[in-house]
């Protein structure tokens, strides 16, 4: 079955870096986009940043852009969020997800409808 697993959040000062992990199982990443989310407490969830399946195509919300990037490492079957120059605002859960294009990941569900545990980002002084 396909399957994605958030990993690598924690606590953090402003201004901290983390990377975040999408592990995945039961399906190749490369053949789908994949979209990081977040959700702050009481906030919709959101999209941040997409990898589509043409190597090297990126997009991110304006919130994010030039502070996180996304990656995809085949060989591992893992897509990466590399967050730095972290805000308070940067709080919140945060979710990956396949879609058959980095076009709907901010406003379609994604493929399955289903989302995982998600990791815990937390930025504070």
């Amino acid at each position: 079955q396909m399957e994605l697993v958030e990993s690598g959040g924690g606590s953090v000062q402003p201004g901290g870096s983390l990377r975040l992990s999408c592990a995945a199982s039961g399906f190749t990443v490369g053949n789908y986009s994949i979209g990081w989310f977040r959700q702050a407490p009481g906030k919709e969830r959101e999209g941040i940043a997409c990898i589509s399946t043409e190597e090297g195509w990126t997009d991110y919300a304006d919130s994010v852009k030039d502070r996180f990037t996304i990656s995809r490492d085949n060989a591992k079957n893992t897509v990466y969020l590399q967050m730095n120059s972290l805000k308070p605002e940067d709080t919140g859960v945060y979710y990956c997800n396949r879609y058959y294009f980095c076009s709907g990941y901010r406003s379609r569900p994604p493929l399955g409808g289903y989302w995982g545990q998600g990791t815990q980002v937390t930025v504070s002084s």
